[in-house]
């Protein structure tokens, strides 16, 4: 049965599709995503069950969509992590070109974060950075792909990192944990995020620093995400704190490109997209400025 025939099974038995007519395939880097009439359909990648809780996403979605930063849930299996959401009409779907061009995008995104850190939502996960690498690396020590070399050196280098932010535990807010700049949809005046398949508790700066690193921001684009998100300039500790996440994103996902390649995702070179982030992880930790940002976290 092709990918086709399947989905087209699959949308006669959800209600929510039943009068969307022919569907449009939309992309997706681990899942298949359509449009299918003023609905979007996603189905969930092959080997996305081994670390992804589909419970866990439905609820998160619900709640993100219920703060006014997501599109409503209009069918959620957990069982099989199909989902069914609203269509958004006059987006643009980000890039990281989008967010060069759009004028106020990076504002927009702040601001969308500022509003899902805001509303009190309770996501049922906790996104617990270091917890998730030692999961990760114990799904490949099952495969017979490797870290990178002098991966495990950096992660014991993290380890200042992780006593530093231990030190000084903040308040969690519900976060999306995982905001490629794909899963950002631009109206030109309000910016919508989708896909909660990572979504947790967590730091709120984890969001900020890894869609920095995810959008390529320069340091104005920085700047005015970090100016909308907090009404102003960001203390020293928060900026802190959003420059070592572009580190540990770029550490953690390492290692999630490496999972796709063992689960033969063929959306793209895993290989060189786990090499990219390990490099520029490994170049933001040696750099000049890295322990004045992990002092400051501190402050």
């Amino acid at each position: 049965m092709t990918d086709e025939t399947e989905t087209a099974a699959l949308i006669r038995t959800i209600p929510a599709l039943a009068a969307g007519g022919t569907p449009e395939r939309l992309g997706g880097l681990t899942n298949r995503v359509y449009r299918v009439g003023d609905c979007v359909l996603r189905l969930p990648g092959r080997g996305t069950e081994a670390y992804i809780d589909r419970r866990n996403e439905a609820e998160a979605a619900r709640a993100a969509a219920e703060a006014g930063v997501s599109p409503p849930v209009l069918h959620a299996d957990p069982e099989t992590g199909v989902m069914v959401t609203r269509y958004l009409p006059g987006t643009a779907t980000m890039s990281p070109e989008a967010f060069r061009t759009r004028k106020g995008s990076p504002a927009r995104a702040g601001a969308a974060f500022a509003r899902l850190h805001a509303s009190g939502a309770r996501f049922p996960a906790r996104f617990e950075l270091f917890a998730m690498i030692d999961d990760y690396l114990r799904h490949l020590a099952s495969t017979d792909i490797a870290p990178p070399e002098g991966y495990h050196d950096v992660l014991r280098e993290a380890e200042a990192v992780r006593a530093a932010l231990a030190a000084v535990p903040l308040p969690l807010a519900p976060c999306h944990c995982d905001p490629l700049c794909e899963n950002f949809l631009d109206t030109g005046e309000a910016m919508w995020i989708v896909d909660w398949e990572y979504s947790g508790m967590n730091d709120p700066m984890w969001d900020l620093g890894d869609l920095s690193v995810e959008a390529g921001f320069d340091a104005a684009q920085e700047q005015e995400m970090l100016h909308a998100y907090f009404g102003g300039a960001p203390s020293p500790r928060d900026h802190g704190r959003m420059v070592i996440y572009k580190a540990m994103c770029d550490l953690l996902w390492t290692l999630w490109g490496l999972l796709q390649l063992a689960n033969g995702n063929p959306a793209e070179d895993f290989r060189a997209y786990a090499e990219g982030r390990f490099a520029r992880c490994k170049a933001l930790m040696a750099s000049a400025d890295f322990p004045r940002h992990l002092a400051a976290i501190g402050g």
